[in-house]
């Protein structure tokens, strides 16, 4: 039997609004063809894409990253503002294409504003310099009558902007990296570039970016050395990871889940004991700004390759955001890669668009999550699968809204099987009627495709409650969102 326990008065951590956040890069499709197509039937006078904003406006993401990724460190923003037609082109040496600039800056803000989501910039810490990231807080952020804020109002630009989140490079840990940095070069380029950023703008926060390479042997002195050196200028620390399904193995996949777990338990104990150490007192958080399942043998839709998510990607794509709610004490913003094409929720095509089975996941989450990570226990039914013995065999996390009158859980069933789970709730009871969400598929295969584009998605049903001892159905490899109302 498989046994929850929830206590809705034992309250981890404000689950921040960020924790539901993506990312846009100047990658294959995800901005020309996706979110900004001009000339498409489907786009207004802009050049965006009316029926990816409503899909974006659906997942509701709270902050966006943009513009990179690999694409920003070889990046002059420079080249993305004024008149289309006077922009250069250039060779993107991070992805290897031709790059317009013709969407930049302020079309990214346009766009922002139009999908009601929080603009989240990052600078060149590759070939770029602390001049040109100072510069472009200036131009996004100034009110005062300089030249970087006189620049951005001839492009049309009155107001500010009003970027509050800047990142300082990306992977710079990363040998891939045009401007890969030692531990010491990158400590002391987030020490000056965020210096002179903040002299911009003081309102604003930095992300500094901390790993992303893994099997590196200075990961954690790599983090040591920054936040040592530079912990005055960081308000977060970044971390990336993307997973796949190397071995065609349905549970060695679902067993990342645990690895999930340890890298965040790592970095969340390295900043403490270095805030501990060191008697830092402001508070560093940990922004999960990149992360997905990233199959590296794309598909065909149509003449594109895309990235097709399953029903187990989308399991393991909702394990990823159970631990960072879990988490929520230190993980105070997540931005999943990427939002449009490549590997991303939305696809879309010169004539369609689809919704991939990570798109309703999200959507789930990003809707149903209430204000508060709430305390969460649960047993039962265990699978083992590689290095790991006796998982159990459902993921579980759970919050509460902001009134404290209900609470959502959050279930991943990784049984190919249906099981039912007892949920008690230890303080209050369960009244009216619970929504149950549930996402799944005839199989663990099963993919949205173009001809058949509803093969997984999210069903909801509803079943009375009265009392503090629940029975939930959960459907066989599904994820599923309980929303129950407290008194």
């Amino acid at each position: 039997m498989n046994r929850i326990q929830i206590n809705p008065q034992r309250i981890v951590a404000g689950v921040e609004r960020h924790l539901f956040g993506s990312f846009v890069e100047h990658l294959d499709r995800c901005v020309y063809g996706g979110i900004y197509d001009p000339g498409s039937p489907l786009s207004d006078e802009r050049g965006l894409r009316l029926d990816v904003l409503d899909a974006v406006r659906r997942l509701r993401p709270s902050i966006v990253r943009y513009p990179g990724g690999n694409f920003v460190s070889g990046y002059r923003w420079m080249d993305g503002v004024g008149l289309r037609e006077q922009r250069p082109t250039r060779r993107d040496l991070a992805w290897h294409v031709l790059e317009s600039n013709h969407f930049g800056t302020n079309e990214f803000i346009d766009w922002c504003r139009a999908v009601d989501t929080e603009p989240y910039m990052v600078v060149n810490c590759g070939d770029g310099d602390m001049r040109e990231a100072r510069d472009w807080v200036e131009y996004c952020n100034g009110a005062e009558p300089t030249a970087m804020a006189k620049l951005r109002q001839s492009h049309g630009y009155d107001a500010p902007h009003g970027v509050k989140i800047w990142g300082i490079g990306n992977e710079v840990d990363g040998p891939w990296q045009i401007g890969y940095k030692t531990p010491q070069e990158y400590a002391r380029a987030v020490t000056e570039f965020g210096k002179v950023m903040r002299w911009a703008d003081p309102t604003i926060k930095i992300v500094a970016h901390g790993v992303s390479h893994w099997d590196a042997k200075d990961f954690v002195e790599r983090g040591q050395i920054l936040l040592e050196q530079a912990a005055e200028q960081i308000d977060y620390l970044a971390v990336h990871w993307y997973v796949d399904n190397d071995h065609d193995d349905y549970w060695r996949f679902m067993a990342h889940s645990e690895l999930f777990e340890e890298r965040l338990r790592a970095y969340s104990g390295l900043i403490h004991a270095v805030r501990a150490e060191r008697k830092i007192k402001k508070p560093i958080w940990i922004a999960a700004d990149e992360y997905n399942v990233w199959h590296f043998k794309p598909e065909k839709v149509g003449e594109y390759d895309v990235t097709m998510f399953n029903v187990e990607d989308a399991l393991v794509f909702a394990a990823q955001i159970n631990a960072f709610i879990r988490h929520a004490d230190m993980v105070k913003m997540a931005n999943f890669a990427q939002l449009v094409n490549l590997l991303a929720p939305i696809v879309t095509t010169p004539e369609a668009m689809l919704l991939q089975s990570i798109f309703h996941v999200f959507e789930m989450y990003s809707t149903l999550a209430g204000a508060h990570s709430i305390d969460v226990h649960w047993d039962g039914d265990t699978f083992s699968a590689g290095d790991h013995e006796a998982l159990r065999m459902l993921d579980v996390t759970a919050t509460l809204s902001a009134d404290q009158r209900s609470a959502t859980v959050f279930v991943i069933n990784r049984d190919q099987q249906p099981v039912e789970a007892e949920l008690r709730l230890m303080e209050g009871r369960a009244v009216g009627e619970i929504a149950l969400h549930s996402l799944s598929g005839p199989d663990i295969k099963a993919t949205n495709r173009l001809d058949n584009p509803d093969v997984v998605k999210t069903i909801v049903t509803r079943q009375p409650a009265d009392g503090n001892i629940i029975t939930l159905p959960l459907a066989a490899h599904s994820v599923t969102a309980a929303v129950i109302s407290l008194s």
